[in-house]
């Protein structure tokens, strides 16, 4: 990737909402989901891999920093949703099947696409939307943390 092009992102996600960070996740995972169908058409076993693991690495973290208590009812839903998808997931390498992919990404647009209305709303309503941990919280759970490329 161009140095130039690395920084304009890395400016980008530096200086983002947290719902637009919470948006931009959700479009990764679904961009990564469709990057292990591909590689399953093409026969590329490593490629899968990756793209599924950095999906898995990306549910894991909305997951881990899920706020329920702030998040209300969808916090509830989406503290089932987030570990039945990761649940799903091992099963595209486990059998090389698009299917768990498919299934996860219907699934994830939509709240890809609720959390960039939200984004776009400005900061005051991605705040009021909840379902982000504020900051200096800790995760229920530890996790590593998620790079994510672009």
């Amino acid at each position: 990737m161009d140095q130039n092009v690395a920084k304009y992102l890395n400016q980008q996600i530096m200086t983002a909402s947290p719902a637009k960070l919470v948006y931009l996740l959700y479009d990764k995972a679904i961009s990564s989901l469709r990057e292990a169908i591909a590689a399953i058409e093409k026969g590329e076993i490593e490629a899968r891999w990756k793209a599924n693991a950095r999906a898995m690495d990306i549910l894991q973290h909305l997951w881990s920093t899920l706020d329920v208590e702030r998040g209300g009812e969808i916090g509830e839903q989406l503290n089932q949703l987030l570990p039945f998808m990761m649940l799903r997931l091992p099963d595209v390498d486990i059998r090389n099947d698009p299917k768990p992919a498919e299934e996860v990404i219907q699934v994830l647009e939509p709240l890809r696409d609720a959390w960039r209305e939200i984004a776009m709303k400005g900061p005051a309503a991605g705040a009021a939307a909840g379902g982000t941990r504020p900051s200096g919280q800790q995760p229920h759970m530890p996790t590593e943390r998620t790079i994510i490329s672009a």
